[in-house]
């Protein structure tokens, strides 16, 4: 049985259920189909109540990880240094870290496309460095965090080469 059941925000995607011989989509929320083997398509779409797939799945589903907690804190031009808005987020960022008792910190760095990528490839693994810092000088396990860079590779605001933009300038903490 595969049931689709809505996201914690109450938005539902779509899935396909397969197997050699057909398939089914399933996009409302509690939505199922059984596959009873390979030889038989699957059946079609059947919509559960919300009490039935908490009686199915209730303990499963309560048993999920939360969802990982993004933070995005930016950077003066060229530096390592926070900018005061993202300086006042170390709190928060530390409490949920403490808060979700995490297995896995990801501290990712970036830049604008200013200057030369591989300056800009060493730039963001810099300042990727000063967040991990931060973190732990604020209580974090330093074995809990990996820290990457992506220089000017990936940025939140696409832009031509060699265009200074402060969104861009920016270290990702994700806490899972």
């Amino acid at each position: 049985m595969v049931v689709l059941v809505p996201d914690a925000d109450g938005s539902v995607g779509q899935i396909t259920v397969s197997n050699d011989a057909g398939s089914v989509d399933i996009s409302q929320p509690n939505q199922s189909t059984v596959v009873r083997s390979r030889k038989t398509p699957p059946d079609a779409p059947v919509s559960l109540d919300a009490a039935h797939v908490q009686d199915l799945f209730g303990q499963v589903v309560s048993n999920q990880p939360p969802p990982p907690v993004h933070f995005v804190l930016h950077f003066l031009s060229d530096s390592v240094q926070l900018l005061p808005a993202s300086g006042r987020q170390l709190p928060g960022i530390v409490a949920a870290i403490h808060q979700r008792a995490p297995t896995r910190i990801s501290v990712v760095g970036h830049t604008d496309t200013m200057g030369d990528k591989a300056y800009n490839l060493d730039l963001s693994m810099r300042r990727a460095k000063a967040v991990k810092r931060l973190l732990v000088a604020n209580g974090v396990d330093d074995t809990l965090i990996d820290v990457s860079s992506h220089g000017e590779e990936n940025p939140l605001v696409k832009t031509a080469d060699n265009v200074a933009n402060a969104k861009n300038r920016r270290v990702e903490v994700i806490v899972r």
